[in-house]
């Protein structure tokens, strides 16, 4: 299932094991989730635009299969939403959905980011809904499955789901995955049940605890404070790829204030690691 950079320069890029290296630069451009790269995106577009006319007549093939694609991903194929109060079933394991994950993601960062997500997410299914803890977890881990391969920010989790439909897993999944990408295709379902609203919550956030944690001397989560969280979310050079506005709004999706959603959160990295 978090990052400053054009999508062009990070397919361009060798894979880095964030846990070998504590440079302040690595730390902003690599943490947290792989939505939070839209701005990015729309960067690149628009100089892409003021190019000239001739290179613009020499990209229009790949512009429009570019334009089908997203088209396509306008037209979303509805999923089945999440019934309150029923037991999941994934219709896939863990270590399946891990296998799915590292199938079509190499990068250890983006398979240690889907590991940490899910984490998180059985950590708060025991406390919100723990018949379905697996689902949580598989939910979480296979959040952003498809971004290693296909990094358009109107075709992820739509990608997903197809992958997922593929594997024979419960499109309900597809349904929880997709509603973190709402905000950027509005042609996804928007988070309603808890586990929507906390997947988007675990997303953005765990990237910014990430990034805090390779910082302390210590690269332990147990130092994680609220008074050091608030500081760094407040430097917006901290981590720059973490979109505040989506923390922000991942603690209005489950009734929260900002402080609470940060306590919440340091302790549930601290229970998840280390």
């Amino acid at each position: 299932m978090v990052i400053a950079m054009q999508n062009k320069e990070l397919k361009n890029r060798e894979p880095r094991k964030y846990a070998d290296t504590d440079d302040k630069e690595f730390i902003s451009d690599r943490f947290p989730t792989m939505k939070s790269l839209r701005s990015a995106g729309r960067e690149e577009a628009e100089e892409q635009a003021e190019t000239g006319k001739a290179e613009e007549k020499s990209e229009k093939p790949a512009e429009e299969a570019s334009n089908t694609e997203t088209a396509e991903a306008a037209s979303v194929e509805a999923t089945p939403s999440i019934p309150e109060g029923e037991k999941l079933d994934a219709g896939i394991s863990w270590d399946d959905a891990l296998a799915l994950l590292k199938k079509y993601n190499e990068d250890e960062f983006h398979i240690t980011h889907g590991e940490t997500v899910s984490n998180l997410m059985r950590y708060y299914a025991k406390k919100y809904d723990p018949e379905n803890e697996e689902f949580w977890a598989v939910v979480g881990l296979l959040h952003d499955l498809d971004w290693e391969k296909w990094q358009d920010d109107q075709l992820h989790t739509v990608k997903t789901a197809e992958l997922l439909k593929e594997a024979g897993v419960n499109m309900q999944v597809a349904h929880a995955i997709e509603t973190h990408n709402s905000d950027n295709n509005t042609a996804l379902p928007k988070p309603e049940h808890k586990m929507e609203c906390v997947l988007w919550a675990c997303d953005e956030l765990s990237g910014l605890l990430g990034a805090a944690v390779r910082m302390y001397p210590s690269h332990s989560a147990q130092d994680l404070n609220l008074k050091s969280v608030k500081k760094k979310f407040k430097d917006k050079r901290f981590a720059a790829g973490c979109d505040r506005d989506n923390i922000r709004r991942g603690a209005e999706l489950n009734g929260m204030e900002l402080d609470d959603l940060f306590n919440s959160m340091i302790e549930a990295y601290k229970a998840t690691n280390d």
